[in-house]
């Protein structure tokens, strides 16, 4: 292997239009948070990233004051959405489980949040051999259940009775949020072999 450097591909620099947050040759601006990302013919995928990012805060937002509103403050998004998953179809859940169904790749996150739930009689722990099954009490059923009220009306009721958002089925960004998932799990493979 040579050392050349001539032979390395280099990333686009950002064009003007990039710069004065325009479309490469169009003149619709595009909607990003840092324009050197926006490489040209990629602008696309830098305005997606970026509503991502604020419907992430928004989302975990909705999470923390849904769950405060019905008596858990102390709950992070993240301890919130542990909870509804363990409490899901209403089964036991496996610490493999949970992490492979809320993608999660740092156990001592979930670990946390379990903890922090026990504590607050929220779920109940058991060990079957090597493996660790989890369960929601009672209380944690209906702190879900009162959620699950809160958000029919808080959120069901914002939605459209077309179930769209600008015009696209809200089933449909989810499949192309799963598509996209698979892209920036390979990324981030490919980044972590570097």
């Amino acid at each position: 292997m040579t050392n050349d450097t001539s032979r390395r591909r280099r990333p686009a620099r950002p064009t003007a239009e990039a710069d004065r947050g325009q479309a490469a040759g169009t003149s619709r601006p595009f909607i990003v948070s840092s324009s050197h990302l926006a490489t040209p013919g990629n602008e696309d995928l830098s305005e997606f990233e970026f509503a991502l990012t604020v419907v992430n805060h928004a989302f975990q937002r909705w999470v923390t004051h849904c769950m405060t509103a019905v008596g858990l403050p102390e709950l992070s998004a993240l301890d919130s959405l542990i909870l509804h998953s363990i409490n899901h179809r209403h089964r036991e859940k496996s610490i493999s489980d949970l992490m492979f169904t809320l993608n999660l790749s740092e156990r001592h996150y979930l670990n946390y949040a379990m903890k922090k739930l026990e504590e607050l009689d929220l779920i109940t722990r058991r060990r079957q051999g090597k493996e660790a099954f989890v369960a929601t009490t009672e209380k944690g059923r209906t702190i879900c259940g009162s959620y699950a009220e809160l958000r029919k009306v808080c959120l069901l009721d914002l939605v459209p009775a077309d179930r769209k958002a600008a015009a696209v089925p809200i089933g449909d960004i989810a499949k192309a949020l799963r598509v996209l998932t698979g892209f920036y799990e390979q990324a981030s493979r490919s980044a972590a072999s570097l």
